[in-house]
């Protein structure tokens, strides 16, 4: 057979580039019969699920919606009249909790900022103020008040422009103890362990001022220390830290909470004891957790309705309180009452526990609210009184967040177990003092 001649280059190519086209074409038809049949195949076998529209796929909804802003302490200047119930107050039942709390400031040099940003001014702002209400110990009601009214200004305190806050209570619980571990005396309350370091992240970077961390050291390495399920199930044991032994692990838990108590010895000693330190973890509400579960309600939650949870359910009642990783360590008190953080001894009904993060120690608050009755089918008591900042907790955050102290006994107990009111408070700062319009804590 004669050999075909050999057609032109430029055709060649068209014809090479035609096979191509047809090529794709072919695949692409194939993939889509392919594709189709598999959708068909897969509709067939769930017919039941709907289909999903353009707003519920996940990150197709717009933005996501921003996070609430921070908390922020605001402060507008008032006047004594707008106190409730200031002319009534008795001043001489805050005057020795005043006083103890200026035997502090007197101490700073005048320069030391009081609270965050200085928002109580310096300690030097407060030398007249303090010299003065040493001057009035002994002086009659309005004397007192026209003293104050000469030297200081109130302040109104909101969070960004929402008045009302949370004001809880807390008291001195009393414990029965030995100093040896025997019979029904098995839950100890620890010293502070040598091997717990703690350190002020300021001193290693300015945007850290106020922060810290606490754990302890292993083979170089600074890891978080033992949190309470571990400490309970004997991470501390035979270590010589047991200041005193108790017969009840609840007690001992909500001793924990307190900060301080009373320890009742055989013979009729009473040792008191103190906060010394804490593991570093922080502090979760078992009582929220008790409402996550669903076995209580924010309205029926307190102090009262977790005890009886836990003596009804025995059986749960450790893994509950190991919710709370968080643990404090304990010192034996030779003081005459518990010891809050500004150093000082607490007074029962008039000293308050703040957060430090918003707030100075040492500064006098005024309270428009209610508190409990020791009788619980009795109505709630209103609570107007001058009060001073003498204290923190682990559960007290927020700008217009407050605790206050209401000392040792049944009725104390009765009273801070059940109390989580709204209240509204005052600052009451130097004249020559102009705190921030605003505070926020760093994040």
């Amino acid at each position: 057979m004669p050999e075909l001649p050999s057609p032109p280059p430029e055709l060649a190519a068209a014809r090479r580039q035609a096979r191509r086209w047809r090529g794709l074409a072919i695949l692409f038809l194939g993939t889509t019969l392919v594709a189709a049949g598999l959708a068909a195949w897969l509709a067939s076998l769930s017919p039941e699920v709907p289909a999903i529209s353009g707003t519920e796929v996940p990150g197709t909804s717009g933005a996501t919606p921003p996070p609430p802003p921070p908390p922020e302490l605001r402060l507008e200047p008032a006047a004594f009249t707008d106190l409730p119930g200031w002319a009534e107050e008795r001043l001489s039942e805050a005057w020795p909790a005043l006083l103890a709390s200026c035997g502090v400031l007197r101490r700073q040099p005048a320069a030391a900022p009081l609270g965050p940003d200085g928002m109580a001014g310096r300690a030097g702002d407060w030398r007249a103020f303090c010299d003065g209400a040493a001057s009035f110990a002994g002086a009659g009601e309005p004397a007192r008040r026209a003293f104050v009214e000469s030297q200081l200004v109130p302040w109104r305190a909101s969070d960004r422009g929402k008045a009302e806050g949370l004001l809880t209570g807390y008291y001195e619980p009393t414990l029965r103890g030995r100093l040896q571990r025997g019979g029904a005396f098995t839950t100890p309350l620890y010293l502070r362990p040598r091997d717990m370091v703690s350190a002020d992240l300021g001193k290693f970077r300015p945007d850290l001022e106020g922060r810290k961390i606490t754990g302890r050291l292993s083979e170089g390495e600074l890891l978080p220390y033992w949190d309470r399920k571990a400490i309970d199930s004997g991470a501390l044991a035979r270590r010589g830290l047991e200041l005193v032994w108790v017969d009840d692990p609840v007690d001992a838990f909500f001793l924990h909470i307190q900060g301080s108590g009373r320890v009742e010895l055989p013979g009729g000693r009473v040792m008191r004891v103190g906060y010394a330190g804490q593991n570093g973890h922080a502090y979760v509400a078992v009582g929220k957790v008790l409402i996550e579960k669903g076995a209580l309600t924010r309205e029926t939650v307190s102090m009262q309705t977790i005890r009886r949870w836990l003596e009804e359910h025995p059986a749960e009642a450790a893994a509950l309180l190991h919710e709370n990783p968080s643990y404090v360590f304990f010192r034996r008190l030779t003081e005459a009452g518990p010891v809050g953080a500004q150093g000082v001894v607490l007074t029962p009904g008039r000293s308050l526990a703040v957060d430090r993060r918003f707030q100075a120690l040492g500064v006098p608050v005024w309270l428009d609210g209610h508190h409990p009755d020791p009788d619980p089918t009795q109505p709630d008591r209103p609570l107007r009184r001058l009060v001073i900042a003498q204290d923190t907790g682990g559960a007290i955050e927020g700008p217009l967040r407050g605790d206050l102290f209401w000392g040792p006994g049944e009725e104390a107990a009765e009273i801070a177990g059940r109390m989580k009111h709204p209240a509204r408070l005052w600052l009451l700062l130097p004249k020559a003092v102009t705190p921030p319009a605003s505070s926020v804590p760093t994040p």
